[in-house]
């Protein structure tokens, strides 16, 4: 196999690696995603069967309730990790395939606990409701980009969430704050003392950038604009975002590179947000990429320091190991940076 350019920088290729039948679900993703086949190409349809009939698919697939939901009925939030919430935005990540009628089922259930009508998704009852207090960048971004990538971008209700975060970030008139939840524009973030949160603003764009480019509307583009402008305006491989209650230095989970990706965000996935809303050739992403790949390991490969071991319904990797997903997420970024700079 010859060795992509966009792996120049790589000092080795790790292209055979994620390959490997071995590992179907990543062998599904890299196939589509490094190497650009259609979803109906055969090697993809085949890899993508494997994939869901293997752990850690099945293994979550298998802990799901009949009815839909995982754990306990209900919106779905807590306990982390083995949830509704938690188990269809893992899913979602590891390639799962929409149309399965567990899938869909969950999906279906979490649209029907998990929204604010008309609004966002959101967690926490009382009194039997939904509280809007509980609205949150990350939540609704990872959800959106959940439901959206399995398939459910056109429900009405994922249609709300998306205006709800749209609305939020720019500050539209008419649009409703909550003080202990989304206080203001711009990612504003009550966990965040009320200023700009770069967790919340990376899951809120790869949300939103899940939306196919042809059926963005202008507020999505704004907003994606807007979420580019934060992540961009430090050197992200820094995440010197802003810092509430009297934070100087940025939560170490930043620089601790994983695989699955929960509320917490790392640099890698500020740099996928980037790349997905479309300025992954912005020079300011220079710093970044040199960082990244300073992590690789003598074998071009990259480890999961955030696995989540013990915490799903089935493990993805070992802590401090060599991650196959973990590469795959990094070579995502560099093909991206590399596709966007003229003359690479």
């Amino acid at each position: 196999m010859d060795r992509p350019g966009w792996s120049a920088r790589l000092r080795a290729d790790p292209l055979p690696w994620l390959l490997e039948p071995a590992a179907p679900a990543v062998r599904h993703r890299a196939l589509v995603d490094l190497l650009g086949r259609p979803p109906d190409d055969p090697d993809v349809d085949e890899a993508r069967a494997a994939a869901m009939a293997a752990p850690p698919i099945a293994s979550i697939l298998a802990a799901q309730d009949p009815a839909g939901w995982w754990l306990a009925p209900g919106p779905g939030y807590g306990p982390k990790y083995r949830s509704t919430v938690w188990s269809l935005i893992f899913l979602e990540q590891l390639g799962a395939d929409g149309s399965d009628p567990r899938i869909r089922a969950g999906c279906a259930y979490l649209l029907d606990h998990a929204t604010v009508a008309g609004a966002s998704f959101a967690v926490g009852y009382r009194e039997g409701k939904l509280q809007p207090s509980y609205q949150l960048h990350c939540l609704n971004g990872n959800l959106l980009r959940a439901l959206i990538g399995l398939g459910w971008g056109d429900d009405p209700r994922v249609l709300d969430a998306i205006a709800w975060e749209t609305a939020a970030i720019l500050g539209s008139e008419g649009h409703r704050y909550s003080k202990g939840g989304t206080p203001g524009p711009g990612f504003a973030c009550a966990v965040n003392e009320g200023v700009p949160c770069g967790w919340g603003a990376v899951k809120a764009v790869l949300g939103l950038a899940r939306i196919p480019v042809a059926d963005r509307t202008p507020e999505v583009s704004q907003a994606l604009a807007a979420g580019v402008d934060l992540l961009l305006s430090v050197d992200p491989s820094t995440a010197m975002y802003p810092m509430g209650w009297g934070n100087e230095k940025p939560n170490g989970s930043w620089f601790k590179l994983g695989f699955p990706l929960g509320y917490v965000a790392d640099v890698l996935q500020a740099m996928e947000a980037v790349c997905e809303a479309g300025a992954a050739g912005d020079p300011r992403m220079v710093s970044a990429v040199d960082w990244l790949v300073a992590q690789q390991d003598p074998d071009g490969r990259f480890v999961n320091r955030y696995a989540y071991v013990s915490k799903m319904a089935a493990n993805i990797d070992s802590q401090g190991k060599p991650s196959r997903w973990v590469t795959l997420r990094a070579c995502r970024v560099l093909r991206a940076v590399h596709d966007a700079t003229p003359g690479a």
